[in-house]
């Protein structure tokens, strides 16, 4: 399947990257994640993933990638307020990009056009990504939480001189 050029929509459609695209070397996990209802074997077995749909910041390509992820803490206050929804209707996710000295394209995306798509387990969920703030200390605070639920992010943040970002993904209700 090739990479969705579509008008812009405010939740982009979630794709799958053809052999020799930008994010083909994701493909197998995507196919992988969509098989088996949000489950991944090999070295992202037992990693908590999600597949993000964003639309390119320069060119309004669709793409999907999978990334790590975890709940916004319960009874939390995010950049975001309080979540109104039920418990899980927010999630955090990490521009790690394996540790590079760059950060992600997704989060690039993000910046531009917040609208995105989530796939978490079976699951497909209109989202708004919002950047935790670096200002006062908060991405610190929810990064320091994170890296005791997931000690990779502070290997990755370790190994590279620029600052991990850290996004809210704020879930609407499922589609479909």
């Amino acid at each position: 399947m090739r990479e969705r050029h579509l008008p812009p929509a405010p939740h982009p459609v979630p794709t799958l990257p053809a052999p020799g695209e930008p994010g083909d070397h994701n493909r197998a996990v995507i196919e992988e994640f969509r098989a088996r209802g949000g489950r991944v074997g090999g070295p992202f077995e037992g990693v908590p993933l999600l597949l993000l749909t964003t639309r390119g910041a320069r060119t309004g390509t669709v793409r999907t990638v999978p990334t790590a992820h975890l709940p916004f803490p319960s009874g939390e206050v995010g950049p975001t307020g309080p979540g109104e929804g039920p418990v899980g209707d927010r999630v955090l996710v990490f521009g790690t990009n394996g540790g590079a000295d760059r950060h992600p394209a997704w989060y690039h995306n993000i910046l531009v056009h917040p609208e995105v798509t989530v796939e978490l387990g079976s699951a497909v969920y209109p989202a708004t990504a919002v950047p935790v703030p670096v200002a006062n200390g908060e991405r610190d605070r929810v990064l320091a939480g994170a890296t005791a639920s997931m000690p990779g992010l502070a290997s990755y943040a370790a190994g590279t001189s620029r600052t991990i970002p850290v996004v809210l993904l704020r879930l609407a209700p499922a589609e479909g």
